[in-house]
């Protein structure tokens, strides 16, 4: 039985995964697989696909959790026919092959604090770029919005959480996270002021965004964002260009 993303939950968007197992990628803290998942038990939940009515009233997600480039084949096989669609991969390869708008990770796993992919050339359905951000990888992130905002690539940041701070955050950055619930869990994320600070930064920038308010209440649901309907539609129109 289906279930749905709590995050994007009355946002327009609804999330799917056409595989069966675990996301090879291995990101730290990536809540898909970190036993804290709406989709536990994984085995017994995957794959995650909507019913009919639901795919033709909104946009799907694909790939909330594990990656679109992980069974390349299977994943446009079984959602090539949606209406309204769009990609998640953190596998800078094929991005011109998906059968709509793809959103790329650019800093995933072991690369989020030091490096970041530079696709070239741009391929027309690049959605936009996710960066994963904190409060310690900022030199990264300039980085990423000169190469990517310069060529006018939307650039999204999402601010990570860390379930444990002991080995994840550094000790003279701690004060600028604290202990909250996001959407379902307990997590140690960006306070509202820190979150400010490095937003700020972008705020001349029109293709810089931030995903959702960190720090409010309600500041993390996609309904209260709405970055992945705009920059979705404002892909296909630039591929009917």
């Amino acid at each position: 039985m289906y279930r749905e993303n709590p995050k994007t939950k009355g946002s327009g968007i609804i999330c799917c995964i056409p595989q069966k197992g675990r996301c090879p990628n291995g990101c730290k803290d990536c809540f898909f697989q970190s036993g804290r998942s709406y989709l536990e038990p994984l085995d017994e939940n995957l794959p995650n696909m909507p019913p009919g009515g639901e795919v033709a009233t909104h946009v799907v997600r694909v790939n909330d959790g594990n990656d679109s480039n992980v069974q390349f084949e299977t994943v446009c096989a079984n959602t090539g026919h949606f209406p309204a669609k769009f990609y998640n991969t953190a596998i800078p390869k094929n991005l011109d092959l998906f059968p709509g708008p793809v959103v790329l990770t650019v800093n995933p796993g072991g690369m989020t604090d030091r490096a970041f992919h530079q696709v070239d050339p741009i391929p027309r359905n690049l959605m936009y770029v996710r960066f994963r951000a904190n409060t310690w990888n900022t030199g990264l992130l300039d980085g990423v919005v000169t190469y990517y905002a310069g060529r006018e690539v939307p650039v999204v940041l999402t601010f990570m959480a860390y379930f444990d701070t002991a080995d994840k955050i550094p000790e003279d950055h701690r004060e600028n996270y604290s202990l909250r619930k996001r959407t379902l869990n307990e997590y140690w994320a960006i306070r509202h002021d820190a979150w400010r600070e490095i937003v700020d930064l972008y705020c001349r920038s029109p293709w810089v965004h931030s995903c959702g308010t960190e720090g409010i209440p309600g500041g993390s649901a996609c309904r209260h964002c709405g970055n992945c309907l705009r920059e979705y539609f404002a892909t296909m129109e630039r591929m009917r260009a």
